[in-house]
């Protein structure tokens, strides 16, 4: 279900991607699991066009959808009324996570994979959101809030006497004047703290934490994690570049797959050996081409958007 949840939002933001569209009918066709999923969605979405249409269909449909609002709205009306109570294959669609990659669709804010954007709010306050990331801001008199639906943001606080909340599905984020990273990933979200300090408040229970500068946690919708040192080292992709200090292959490929479309993947032959270096982000190719020279690995494109590095 979360796999059909991302195709829709990546069909949804590049319709008339040729390469894309053959990646999503080769996904449909590997499982009756994934139609069942797909034709989910179809039906909430009440606009996609048929299961197996061809790319040409497909395209225009999500191409109508994309450039209508008052499409938009329907689909995200019809989802908020269902997606909490319906079961698929069995499996509950907890806390709403089909709407929320509809929402981050049609977010104020987004970026696609390998797009870093910056930009500075109506308080002063600035953003970096990172590659294949959303969120909406409402600053209003009485508080100063994002909300992050996927990726990473990065925050610098201006001076102001109104609160700022940063919410995700798991939680909230409350920040002292500060300088702060908020990541969702696999159902958590991490907070890596720069400057000043973060207050973190968990969505389902009322256990509250405080992480201070230089340090970093975890937390879901019911549990926060002890606080660690920050990794100081993240706030680089907010200049473009991915640096590695003895970094295990297999993380580094981990982390450069953010910001490539398609497949990247690692043999486990060579999944720890040691990357030192700084990368660029923009350009995941000369990223790739860079290992070649410093490691004994060769990058084997089987076909198209499906990388893997290998022992060479």
């Amino acid at each position: 279900m979360q796999e059909a949840a991302d195709w829709f939002a990546r069909l949804s933001s590049a319709p008339n991607d040729a390469a894309q569209l053959e990646a999503w009918q080769r996904w449909l066709a590997r499982s009756d699991s994934h139609q069942q999923a797909w034709r989910y969605v179809e039906r909430v979405s009440q606009r996609f066009a048929p299961l197996q249409g061809d790319a040409d269909t497909a395209s225009r449909t999500l191409q109508s959808l994309q450039h209508s609002p008052r499409s938009r709205r329907q689909v995200l009306r019809s989802l908020s009324i269902i997606s909490g109570g319906l079961l698929l294959g069995g499996l509950a669609w907890r806390h709403g996570a089909l709407t929320e990659q509809l929402l981050a669709w049609q977010a104020g804010y987004r970026t696609v994979t390998g797009q870093i954007l910056e930009r500075r709010l109506a308080d002063g306050s600035r953003i970096w959101l990172n590659s294949a990331s959303a969120l909406d801001v409402d600053m209003n008199k009485g508080q100063r809030n994002i909300r992050l639906y996927q990726g990473e943001v990065m925050i610098a606080t201006a001076a102001d006497a109104r609160p700022f909340v940063v919410t995700t599905a798991q939680g909230s984020l409350t920040p002292l004047g500060t300088r702060f990273s908020v990541r969702e990933q696999a159902s958590r979200t991490q907070l890596n703290v720069y400057e000043g300090a973060v207050q973190a408040r968990c969505i389902d229970t009322p256990q509250v934490r405080v992480a201070a500068a230089g340090e970093r946690l975890w937390f879901d919708t019911q549990r926060i994690s002890e606080t660690t040192p920050a990794q100081l080292e993240r706030q680089a992709w907010t200049r473009g570049v991915l640096p590695a200090e003895d970094m295990p292959l297999e993380e580094f490929i981990h982390e450069l797959a953010n910001y490539r479309r398609g497949h990247l993947g690692v043999d486990p032959r060579v999944a720890q050996l040691r990357v030192m270096g700084t990368f660029p982000l923009h350009d995941t190719d000369q990223a790739l081409a860079m290992l070649e020279g410093v490691l004994p690995v060769r990058i084997e494109q089987t076909f198209a958007g499906w990388t893997t590095v290998k022992p060479r």
